[in-house]
């Protein structure tokens, strides 16, 4: 456990957007891995037909024929997808909160002195409300006694067993069933088509490599998210390993997507999908190249079927992947793709009925 001293440069996006929404964790339960089947009727079968779903397509024929004068080699064929809000769902709050507020207990049962030390005594209350108005630098506590201080190992280990056992309180499923049906056949189909998939995604880089490979078909070497740093080390019998750091080394969100995606991928994408302000950078550095590109942003419109959330275009205001009608507008103008999950989703996830 570290000392009292806060540790402001753990994870600073979770950490940041996580307080935020601190009020959310009223409705929520502090407390598997399910991978979604593609339909096999088509490559987009969870797709309406509509301009959405054609832009895919044309982008893929554009880009994987070679007879095509907007071809493009297999080796510089790059898509990156934003995670939370992209992939699968962030709202009320991102589950990387959720699974470090319930991390506290087992935290506490190896350091019992912290049972009665804020901020983890509030956390063990189970009072939400008292929990909603944890500061800033309360948080910064629980990520650094969460997320760090452990080994590589013990890490993964940690993370694995909570998604096989956490549930999501609406849908009463584990976290990893939540990934939208739409966007695994977009991956699958571009895949498919000779590009390589990467997840580009302000959320923890070690806690979406966990699973990654399992859920979107991604290798944990595909993933390019923020980054805390590590220090080797020995064990007593001699053998090497990597204890996880309270240490920033990349912030991946906003401008730090496209930063990472340089230094981590190394190529300019072709393809980029978000959902939010923090993508915006990512989409832009995409659209600069040269050739045939595709902008994607997916617009939570459905609150039946998800969520409904903005503010753009008159949606309800949020501090959690927050789509403004200022990044609308640029998509308008430059564009870009939105894809409307009412309109242009038959399903939202494997589990549900084609609307």
């Amino acid at each position: 456990m570290q000392s009292d001293r806060p540790s402001s440069n753990i994870n600073r996006r979770v950490l940041i957007s996580g307080m935020a929404l601190l009020p959310a964790l009223s409705g929520l339960p502090l407390t598997g891995i399910a991978e979604a089947q593609t339909t096999q009727d088509s490559a987009l079968g969870s797709w309406n037909d509509g301009a959405a779903k054609q832009a895919i397509i044309d982008f893929v024929k554009a880009t994987a024929d070679q007879s095509s004068p907007k071809f493009v080699p297999p080796e510089e064929r790059i898509a990156t997808f934003d995670q939370d809000g992209t992939l699968w769902v962030e709202h009320p709050i991102y589950s990387q909160v959720v699974y470090c507020l319930d991390r506290v207990p087992a935290v506490v049962e190896k350091d019992p002195k912290l049972k009665n030390v804020e901020p983890f005594k509030t956390v063990l209350s189970g009072n939400r409300e008292a929990i909603a108005k944890l500061s800033l630098h309360d948080l910064e506590k629980i990520l650094a006694a969460t997320l760090t201080g452990m080994s590589v190992e013990e890490f993964n280990a940690e993370a694995k067993k909570w998604l096989t056992s956490a549930k999501d309180p609406r849908w009463k499923r584990p976290y990893t069933d939540l990934i939208y049906q739409p966007m695994l056949e977009v991956m699958q189909y571009l895949r498919g088509n000779g590009f390589k998939t990467y997840i580009v995604t302000g959320g923890g880089q070690d806690f979406v490599r966990v699973y990654s490979q399992r859920v979107y078909g991604i290798p944990p070497e595909q993933v390019v998210g923020t980054a805390g740093g590590t220090k080797f080390g020995y064990h007593k019998d001699g053998k090497p390993f990597l204890t996880k750091e309270p240490r920033l080394l990349l912030n991946d969100d906003k401008a730090g997507k496209p930063e990472g995606i340089h230094l981590m991928i190394g190529r300019r994408p072709y393809a980029a999908f978000g959902n939010s302000d923090g993508d915006r950078q990512m989409l832009e550095y995409t659209g600069a190249g040269d050739g045939a590109r595709l902008m994607m942003l997916v617009m939570h419109d459905d609150a039946k079927r998800e969520y409904a959330y903005g503010p753009a275009q008159g949606l309800p205001a949020s501090k959690v992947g927050t789509f403004t009608q200022a990044l609308y507008d640029e998509a308008k103008r430059k564009s870009w793709t939105v894809i409307s999950m009412k309109n242009d989703w038959k399903r939202i996830f494997a589990f549900d009925q084609a609307a």
